[in-house]
């Protein structure tokens, strides 16, 4: 986990010809690279041996309920935004053996379950993607139970952050203060400069692994002409959200508004499908299962993923406690935006706009805010917006 140093960080050059040095580095010193790649059409996570597997010259077109990749002009490493998987999926694993048993003279004998867990190297992690790493660590480490399975895994990794130099249709992290540069809770931090005379990496350090790693590259001090081209790319990022969120008493907004007929509005469209919970960086909600073989001789415990949208998921004794679409949606966005700050101190959105792209129906959860917020004030339906709003 990444030990903060100063934030007045002094910036290196990188040339990107030396970007598989980093690589090279990472690898000596016993991480395994986890990165993005593509893969049936999207940007993924995966374990990564070469700077090659970068989806570099590569970047993702978004709108609600639509993504697809396209080729760009130039050859930058990072010029993309964020696919379908987060992290996550890393730390807080998808589906996880809490137990196993085996019957032994007619009582059953539970059997150590080891787990062993790769020195993880993050590389091209963004802003968002790190305020939802903090978002989770504060979920799962930071009351009084900690989740042992997911320290583990935290305590192990580096982060190569990547500052956004482009903006998604989708985005809106300027909105909710998480982006587009990343702040806090990294090792290294790149930001790509890329075009028709340059091609190189700012990067900083934000731990002292980091200074390590980067004391291990070919580098050299940044001038002032190469960082301004940085805070260029990264204000004119900050400029062109794809989409905003106005957070204003966001909290009291959804207290107030819990039988508001928008929510029967959007319930309408929503097909209760989970995938926005699925590709949200920060949703955090499981089921547990138990399992046993044919023979009944041997049986474990599962912990996987779930969803507030599914009707099992609120059932208690006697039945499903919200049976209809609107009680699931209103349950999400409120948790999501509103009583996550009561109970973690901070929003459950970053920003990422991942749940407006990969909804089947593009329902757009900041399109659902102005409408409540117009309602209140009595303006009717808040209008779709734009790409020019």
């Amino acid at each position: 986990m990444p030990e903060s140093i100063p934030s007045n960080r002094t910036q290196a050059v990188l040339q990107s010809s030396k970007l598989h040095l980093l690589f090279e580095v990472l690898q000596k010193q016993g991480y395994t690279i986890v990165g993005p790649t593509r893969r049936d059409g999207a940007l993924v996570y995966e374990q990564l041996t070469h700077v090659n597997e970068l989806p570099q010259g590569w970047t993702d077109q978004q709108a609600g309920g639509t993504y697809r990749l396209v080729r760009r002009d130039d050859q930058a490493y990072f010029g993309y935004v964020v696919g379908p998987q987060s992290w996550k999926k890393f730390l807080h694993a998808p589906a996880l053996r809490l137990w196993r048993a085996k019957r032994d003279n007619g009582t059953f004998q539970i059997l150590a379950e080891p787990e062993s867990v790769p020195r993880y190297a993050f590389v091209g992690v963004r802003a968002c993607e790190l305020a939802a790493i903090a978002i989770q660590d504060q979920v799962f480490m930071g009351g009084a139970y900690i989740d042992p399975h997911y320290k583990k895994r935290r305590e192990n990794i580096f982060i190569v952050a990547v500052n956004c130099t482009q903006a998604g249709g989708n985005c809106f992290c300027a909105s909710m203060h998480t982006g587009p540069q990343a702040a806090a809770g990294f090792d290294l931090a790149l930001t790509e400069v890329c075009d028709a005379e340059q091609h190189f990496f700012l990067v900083a350090a934000g731990s002292p692994a980091g200074e390590k790693i980067l004391h291990a590259l070919p580098h050299r001090a940044a001038t002032q002409a190469e960082q301004a081209s940085g805070a260029r790319l990264l204000e004119q990022t900050s400029q062109n959200m794809g989409r905003r969120l106005d957070t204003s008493d966001l909290k009291n907004l959804l207290y107030r508004n819990t039988e508001n007929p928008r929510w029967e509005e959007v319930a309408r469209r929503c097909l209760t499908c989970a995938n926005c919970t699925m590709v949200c960086p920060t949703c955090f909600c499981t089921t547990i299962e138990d399992v046993t073989d044919l023979t009944g001789e041997h049986a474990e415990r599962w912990r996987k993923w779930d969803s507030c949208f599914t009707t099992a998921f609120s059932y208690i004794h006697g039945g499903s406690i919200r049976v209809s679409t609107k009680a699931r949606y209103r349950q999400w966005l409120t948790h999501k935006l509103a009583t996550w700050i009561d109970q973690f101190g901070t929003s459950g959105c970053v920003g990422c706009g991942r749940c407006i792209t990969w909804c089947p129906v593009g329902i757009d959860l900041t399109e659902e805010v102005r409408g409540l917020r117009a309602s209140e004030a009595g303006g009717g339906a808040a209008q779709t917006q734009t790409d020019s709003d």
